[in-house]
This record gives C-alpha cells, sequence and structure tokens, in this order.
C-alpha cells in the first residue's frame, strides 16, 4: 500500500488547473464603459434596451437567444474542451478563452441573424432599414468576453 497517496507532478498540476476552473468565470456580453454609440450611449445600456425591450421598443432578447437557441452544441462543446483539460491539452485559461469565443460568435450571429420584430417606420426611415439590432454595427462588434474571478 506505500505510494498511494503519492501525487505526481502531472497530477498537482491537473488539480490546480481544476481549482482555477473553479474560480474563474467567463462573462459574455457588454462592459459597461467600454464601448458608447456614435451619441455617446453606453452599449450596455443600449443593449438592455434591446434585449428586454422598453416603453417604445419590443423586446429582441439576442443574448438570451444565442443561449436558448445553441444549448445542445453549447455544451457539447464546453464537454470537449473540459476533455482536452483532463488529457493535458490545454489550460483553464483556454477552456474558458474558448467558450467566451465561441458565445461571442453566437450573440453576434443572433444580432445580425436573429428573427425579430422589424424596425418601426419611423425607426426605418431615419435609418434606411426595416432591420433591428444592426444600423451601425457598432452594438455587434462591442461584444466580448471576459474572465475574471467569480464573485462569492
Amino acid at each position: 500500500m506505500a505510494g498511494h497517496d503519492r501525487i505526481t507532478a502531472q497530477g498537482r498540476h491537473f488539480f490546480a488547473e481544476l481549482e482555477r476552473l473553479r474560480r474563474l468565470q467567463v462573462r459574455v456580453g457588454f462592459q459597461q464603459g467600454q464601448a458608447f454609440s456614435e451619441e455617446g450611449v453606453d452599449m450596455v445600456d443600449i443593449a438592455a434596451w434591446n434585449e428586454v425591450g422598453n416603453a417604445h421598443t419590443p423586446a429582441r432578447p439576442f443574448l438570451r437567444k444565442s443561449v436558448d437557441e445553441n444549448e445542445t452544441m453549447i455544451n457539447n462543446f464546453c464537454q470537449q474542451q473540459l476533455r482536452e483539460l483532463t488529457e493535458g491539452r490545454i489550460s483553464s485559461q483556454s477552456v474558458l478563452s474558448r467558450i467566451g469565443a465561441m458565445q461571442v460568435g453566437l450573440v453576434q450571429e443572433k444580432i445580425t441573424d436573429g428573427d425579430y420584430v422589424p424596425n418601426a417606420p419611423s425607426t426605418t426611415r431615419k435609418k434606411g432599414s426595416d432591420k433591428p439590432l444592426i444600423d451601425t454595427g457598432r452594438m455587434r462588434q462591442s461584444v466580448h468576453f471576459v474572465i475574471q474571478l467569480k464573485e462569492d
């Protein structure tokens, strides 16, 4: 029975990566104060108004739909990343970066290709299109991810 409680250097590295993964999270969306419209409005606010709607605009839930409509694909992708981590091929930071990049792509795709209520006639006249969420492309370009410590 001697030696059964020893952990190799590779094992210590693996458990350290799992601990990092447990403590970190990836957040996808818009970071306050990072991007603004031409009028100086924070993209966080513009995204929120579009996501949930307001008194003048119907909800166009591009964030929620990017997850809800891709749940199986997201789960499969995350499982693949964890397999690569357990095989020692990538780090916890790489797992989260890959997940973040994939999710950013899904959100951007939903902004571009989502099926939403068309813009009001007054908005269509102003921007020349009845396609919601796309005007200058600034909101779509402002979707990013951050990796940070989980809040307790």
